[in-house]
């Protein structure tokens, strides 16, 4: 019988921290099927349809990474990673691959479960093309229209700026790397050329935020890219 909970796909090979993990997530309500292998739990993506995926890296078969670059040739199952490789190049390989979250161990339950209930709410809500508007603090932008408006006052942006700003607002509330905004905005061949991020994100924020030097919107996660704070993390 199909569960009528949200399921959770939980690949960890260290047994204690998989219990721990499964009775957290239990006790929230949520169906979890849980597995130590890669292999075994790219199998039951298939077989189960989960809604979300929390993924170790340091698995016995796959990598994570691994694992993640397989998935994504043909599901865009949610997918947070919890790892105890906490260098840059290890999460934006991550979200550069197509996770879309990174949480280092140690971490918090508290942190974890606003995490997936995060995510689970960009999933179920209306595409970015079907947003009437993006809304946090006293900033709007209406994508349809490719309005921005800070308060009561309009701001204009180039074609561009807007461009970059409508990628971030896909993404509300999570870091999008370097790499992914460059090919999503700029395209392939300007995957490298991060100073171009850094000149258009410093005129956005001169654009939207009360003090460019401390922004509370466009928020850089150093070494990864950024994030446009969605008020609620």
């Amino acid at each position: 019988m199909k569960s009528e909970k949200p399921i959770i796909l939980l690949i960890e090979d260290d047994p204690p921290l998989r219990q721990l993990l499964t009775t957290t997530l239990e006790n929230q309500d949520y169906a979890v099927s849980a597995f130590a292998t890669g292999r075994e739990g790219l199998n039951a993506t298939r077989n189960q349809h989960p809604s979300l995926l929390i993924l170790d890296l340091g698995l016995p078969d796959l990598d994570g990474q691994e694992v993640i670059r397989r998935l994504r040739l043909w599901s865009k199952l949610p997918v947070i990673v919890l790892s105890a490789r906490d260098q840059e190049n290890d999460i934006t390989q991550a979200l550069d691959n197509g996770a879309d979250d990174y949480l280092p161990k140690p971490f918090g339950n508290a942190e974890l479960l606003s995490r997936i209930k995060a995510l689970l709410r960009r999933v179920t809500a209306p595409s970015a093309n079907e947003q009437m508007a993006f809304e946090a603090g006293d900033l709007r932008i209406e994508l349809s229209k490719r309005r921005l408006f800070v308060g009561e006052r309009e701001v204009h942006l180039t074609p561009l700026e807007f461009r970059l700003l409508a990628e971030l607002v896909r993404n509300a509330g999570f870091v999008v790397t370097h790499r992914q905004l460059l090919e999503k905005v700029w395209g392939p061949s300007y995957v490298e050329h991060s100073h171009y991020l850094r000149i258009y994100m410093g005129q956005l924020r001169h654009k939207l935020e009360a003090d460019p030097t401390r922004p509370r919107y466009l928020l850089t996660e150093a070494g990864v890219g950024y994030r446009l704070s969605d008020g609620e993390n």
